[in-house]
């Protein structure tokens, strides 16, 4: 069984969620081979008896399952975390409730759980103003995790997307890792770590996500107090990642490209901070020495190091007019 968790805090945006489930092709296997996992992330207060009114509508045609976020918490972390503990599938995959799976992703996906695949990733088609744009994402046969990051940390910006994953829960066990509760970016947090842990891995050449881009999601919010938060808690996380660290059976390799991974999705978060907060958390950053991290592999990049560790700003204003 495959477990689809969908954290939600809006009823329209659940109602067409549960219906585009319902009209895949293979809805008639879903009630036999997979459950859906509902978890109310805080949705609006009053709206209790809509929301089992459409559970009701569809409980006779999908295996549900309801469950509440106990406390309002920043982020979909704590929810998803409620969904793994509580799913009974062998699989979890997660799916934004605004979001839809390509109708064939199911089918698609046997033949990887009968070979007993521990991550099975796919790609994403984003849909913005009615136009639909393919992501380049590598593909590749099965190999191990580690190989796997090593391989997808250079070239894939969409790498740490749980949406783009099934996943066998027996690996969130092994590992105990979970998602980060009441922090942004829980899934840059999280994900990479799960792969370089994965016995088995395969990048399928296939559009099996649907991500419809609106204003308000967190990669392009605006409220600027909210970008704050976004890199301290890409720091904190950061730092719990080199905890685990100590921990993970990896090699050299792979944990050198995972200190870069982190630590170039740090920089780059500070593109668009006021330039005194930037500065602030420059001197943090170099005071850890985070960006001895960074391993050069061409011209361009050593003197992109040298560049951060003597003037930041300079950095940031040649991205900006690149």
């Amino acid at each position: 069984m495959i477990s689809i968790i969908i954290p939600f805090n809006n009823l329209v945006y659940l109602k067409n969620c549960l219906k585009k489930l319902h009209s895949m092709k293979m809805n008639n296997m879903l009630n036999n081979i997979f459950e859906i996992i509902l978890i109310n992330d805080f949705a609006k207060e009053g709206i209790e008896g809509e929301t089992y009114k459409i559970i009701k509508n569809y409980s006779t045609k999908l295996n549900l399952k309801y469950y509440k976020v106990p406390e309002k918490t920043i982020g979909v972390g704590n929810a998803r975390n409620i969904g793994i503990e509580k799913a009974s599938g062998k699989y979890i995959m997660f799916l934004d409730v605004d979001d839809t799976l390509d109708k064939n992703l199911l089918n698609n996906l046997q033949e990887y759980i009968e070979d007993d695949i521990e991550m099975i990733k796919y790609k994403m088609r984003i849909i913005k103003n009615g136009r639909e744009f393919l992501t380049n994402e590598i593909s590749f046969e099965k190999t191990d995790g580690q190989d796997a990051f090593n391989r997808l940390c250079y070239c894939d910006k969409y790498i740490d997307s749980p949406c783009l994953y099934v996943i066998k829960k027996e690996l969130f066990n092994r590992t105990n890792l979970k998602f980060e509760k009441n922090v942004y970016h829980e899934d840059f947090g999280l994900i990479p770590q799960l792969i370089v842990n994965a016995k088995s891995i395969v990048s399928l050449n296939y559009y099996g996500y649907n991500y419809y881009q609106s204003e308000n999601s967190i990669m392009r919010n605006t409220d600027y107090e909210k970008q704050i938060k976004k890199v301290q808690d890409k720091i904190a996380l950061y730092n719990k990642m080199v905890r685990n660290l100590e921990i993970f059976q990896i090699t050299e390799q792979t944990r050198a490209n995972l200190l870069t991974y982190y630590t170039n999705s740090i920089i780059f978060s500070l593109k668009d901070l006021k330039k005194h907060d930037r500065k602030k958390f420059e001197n943090r950053i170099k005071k850890q020495g985070i960006l001895n991290n960074l391993q050069p592999k061409s011209f361009r990049q050593f003197a992109k190091k040298i560049l951060l560790k003597t003037n930041m700003e300079m950095y940031y204003k040649y991205i900006k007019n690149y």
